[in-house]
């Protein structure tokens, strides 16, 4: 890999940041001291905290377990691959060329502008020719890009190619981009970046990727670290600032089994012979599910996820590249909180939706760590909510004083796992607790709502596409069904905990009894 700028962050150590996460742990720490002395008193308050203990137990060791595989990926395997890399670019390795496919649809020009300036820039530093082909919706943003590539002046030969698509989506846009790789001769092994039109490399981004697919020929795929700038409000940042820390964290933690979870649309590097056979082409064209409830839909959004399964079926290797950095651009026009429900729709939906039929490779395709992570994130919708239940509940049916003890065990338990979260934010952020548990319990209450409706798709992106091409035959039918599995299994939960730490009464059963006879 080629010396080049932007190193990796060092942690930026500001004192007010460490203020106030001294003030946070004061504020946690005062708070617990001031709790009524008998608040333990009951055997069925200890049964409520015994209960979430362990429960906390579980799900702390599987963070610390992400932690410190992360830590061995980091500092052990992948600080010996980049030596190698660099130990290959100083003896003149380069690739022949690489090839880009790109989507675009109704971009900001200054966008657009600036991540074909990262382009260009990384094929400059590569000292190799690129071929750029550009899946776009509309004509204006050909329009732009031929403009300002018409005054760009570079040592290095830059074939742009458009293909301009007939059918909507994105998924359609990738399609014919790979099929016109194909026709103008990309294969075997040249690099093949995807990139979203707002996605902008870093310098050296690619020149700390492309050693890899030489180093080790098993590998298909590799994605790198993301952050975003948001043209919007603060909280939006800090929301995107959490959940690329979290993904840092565990794209690390997976990688160290060679394999990710996501392919991120964003910016992921292939093998041209991995994406460009008729198989891989039509999986991302006309991804689709079959359900017992809504029969077969396709997918709408959620290529990244398309592509990523692709290659799983296949076995293929991939990687995570920690310090090649890609920088996402989000403008947030009209609601935040819409914003933020859509993408977590989006998001929640394409990974039930993915994660269903990848658990069905079984262990010994996947990789029994990578599998349990898929089943993980099936229990973690659950389990993330069985806090709330027991001390809300407890509060209800035992002792009010409970109700108190909730925003503590709150700030406690997720200012733990902030801790965690701050190596990979390189900084100290006091807002991360109180953001990840509302990512937390968005996102866990979303994805039980899309468990039983996964046709149900919409992305605001590209036009406000909705795929409700399911939902035709039989549409009342199947939503009512919908939601009485959904309040069935939500009934079930909530009384499996309630009833396992210790907070209904010692008659659970006539408990329920009296509770049906009297609103029957």
């Amino acid at each position: 890999m080629a010396p080049v700028s932007g190193e990796p962050e060092r942690f930026d150590w500001r004192w007010r940041d460490v203020a106030g996460l001294y003030l946070y742990f004061v504020v946690l720490v005062a708070g617990i001291l001031a709790l009524p002395a008998d608040i333990l008193g009951t055997p069925m308050a200890r049964g409520i905290f015994g209960g979430l203990g362990l429960l906390g137990v579980w799900r702390f060791a599987w963070w610390f377990t992400h932690f410190i595989r992360a830590q061995i990926y980091t500092r052990v395997v992948y600080a010996r691959l980049r030596r190698e890399g660099e130990a290959l670019w100083a003896r003149g390795w380069r690739p022949r060329e690489v090839a880009f496919m790109m989507t675009t649809f109704k971009e900001d020009p200054a966008t657009t502008r600036a991540v074909l300036d990262s382009i260009v820039s990384e094929l400059v530093q590569l000292g190799v020719p690129g071929r750029l082909v550009i899946g776009s919706g509309h004509a204006s943003d050909e329009e732009v890009i031929t403009a300002h590539l018409a005054t760009v002046q570079a040592p290095v030969k830059l074939e742009v190619v458009f293909v301009r698509q007939t059918l909507p989506g994105k998924r359609i846009a990738i399609g014919l981009a790979l099929r016109a790789m194909s026709r103008i001769g990309i294969g075997g092994d040249t690099p093949v970046v995807f990139l979203d039109g707002d996605s902008l490399m870093a310098p050296g981004c690619l020149a700390r990727c492309l050693p890899i697919f030489e180093l080790e020929p098993k590998v298909d795929a590799l994605t790198t670290l993301e952050r975003a700038i948001v043209r919007g409000p603060i909280l939006m940042q800090k929301w995107l600032d959490l959940r690329f820390a979290q993904r840092h964290l565990t794209m690390n933690s997976h990688a160290l089994s060679k394999k990710v979870l996501t392919l991120t649309g964003r910016l992921s590097v292939y093998r041209a012979r991995a994406v460009l056979d008729e198989a891989f082409i039509s999986t991302v064209e006309e991804d689709y599910l079959d359900d017992w409830l809504w029969g077969r839909f396709r997918f709408l959004s959620g290529d990244d996820k398309s592509t990523w399964y692709c290659l799983l079926q296949r076995g293929a290797e991939m990687r995570y590249v920690p310090d090649a950095l890609v920088y996402t651009i989000e403008r947030l026009d009209g609601s935040l909180f819409d914003r933020v429900i859509q993408n977590l729709l989006r998001w929640s939906g394409n990974m039930l939706r993915n994660g269903r039929r990848a658990i069905r490779l079984g262990p010994t395709r996947v990789g029994f760590f990578i599998w349990w992570c898929i089943v993980d994130q099936r229990i973690a919708m659950w389990s993330c909510l069985a806090g709330p239940v027991a001390l809300i509940g407890g509060g209800l049916l035992l002792d009010p004083a409970l109700l108190v003890t909730f925003p503590l065990w709150v700030m406690l338990t997720r200012g733990v796992q902030s801790c965690l979260l701050f190596p990979y934010h390189r900084r100290i952020d006091v807002s991360f607790p109180f953001v990840l548990y509302f990512n937390q319990i968005a996102a866990s209450v979303i994805k039980i709502y899309i468990l039983f409706r996964l046709p149900v798709q919409r992305w605001a992106n590209r036009g406000d596409q909705r795929a409700n091409d399911a939902l035709g035959h039989g549409w009342r039918w199947k939503s009512w069904m919908a939601s009485y599995l959904t309040t069935l299994w939500i009934s079930v939960f909530v009384f499996g905990v309630l009833l396992l730490t210790g907070t209904l009464p010692d008659r659970p059963l006539a408990y329920v009894v009296s509770f049906l006879d009297t609103f029957l």
